[in-house]
């Protein structure tokens, strides 16, 4: 008997490798950080733009705004002093008693003072109105402390409506301003009354003209620490200059303006013949963004003079 051996023979499938080879991890971390810098690069450029927007649309607002409230308070300067033929726009003379009444100049500009390195200081302006609904029609006074003391009669009492309203008497170039502290009931059979709290100034005569202008506001508006203030109390953020200047006609009958003046010289205190030239005023604001700019957004100023200064040059 013969024996033999014998083999079983059985292969097995090799099996595929998986993963990445060193230069294809190389490659791949190239491409990824050049992606990341590309991502970036365009981060950075429209987060740029977007605080150049948006800053510029926060200043221009403030701007705007500022205009608007300095605007509209303008637009009731010097009311309701009427230029009439007895108008208190021609005094010479005007006195004021103790109740803490200002001027009667509509418009007031202050010149701003330059410091170390500011070439042009803020201005401020001054805003005086009344805020009568009778639109301050005078009454000739008839008698003066008649029937007793610190009354006035008058002809006709169209204006004086209620105690605390500001007097206004005019007597030729002549004026004066108190306060209204009680309203008699009329005398037969045509004069009524009106009681002041100071009648001892020299306007106040028989013939001249009483005529109740309401509260008496005087309003300022000025730049500080970069706010725009009324009154000293800051009302618009981002405001970091204010300039003004008075807009006169040749003479005082004319409504046309021929110049545009600082109020400095003659005009930082208007004589009553130069007051009563000035027609208009015009006032420039700057804003400012909070956020700062990543590179300088303007060159520097070459001259504020000069008849074509390059950069940025706010004022002549």
């Amino acid at each position: 008997m013969s024996l033999r051996k014998q083999y079983l023979s059985h292969s097995y499938p090799t099996l595929g490798q998986a993963g990445f080879t060193l230069v294809e991890i190389m490659v791949g971390l190239t491409i990824g950080m050049l992606a990341t810098v590309v991502i970036m690069q365009v981060f950075s450029v429209f987060e740029s733009q977007k605080r150049t927007t948006t800053g510029s649309n926060d200043a221009q607002t403030n701007t705007s705004i500022a205009l608007y409230n300095i605007g509209r308070e303008l637009q009731n300067a010097g009311y309701p002093l009427m230029p009439s033929e007895n108008s208190p726009l021609e005094c010479t003379t005007r006195t004021y008693d103790t109740t803490g009444i200002g001027d009667i100049f509509p418009v007031t500009i202050t010149e701003g003072v330059a410091v170390a390195g500011v070439s042009s200081a803020s201005d401020s302006i001054t805003i005086r109105y009344g805020d009568t609904q009778m639109g301050g029609i005078p009454n000739e006074i008839k008698g003066v402390n008649l029937p007793s003391a610190n009354d006035v009669q008058v002809d006709r009492n169209f204006g004086c409506r209620s105690v605390g309203e500001i007097a206004l008497i005019v007597n030729g170039t002549t004026c004066a301003m108190t306060a209204v502290t009680a309203i008699p009931a009329p005398v037969p059979p045509a004069f009524e009354v009106i009681t002041l709290n100071d009648t001892t100034a020299a306007a106040i005569t028989n013939g001249a003209e009483l005529a109740c202008v309401g509260a008496w506001n005087e309003v300022t508006y000025a730049v500080n620490n970069g706010n725009l203030e009324r009154d000293g109390t800051p009302s618009i953020a981002g405001i970091v200059n204010l300039q003004a200047q008075y807009g006169i006609s040749a003479t005082q009958n004319s409504n046309r303006i021929v110049q545009w003046v600082d109020a400095t010289g003659a005009w930082a205190a208007p004589s009553v013949a130069n007051r009563n030239r000035i027609k208009a005023v015009r006032v420039a604001v700057v804003g400012r963004s909070d956020q700062k700019a990543a590179t300088d957004v303007t060159t520097a100023c070459s001259s504020i003079t000069g008849a074509a200064p390059t950069g940025l040059c706010a004022w002549d």
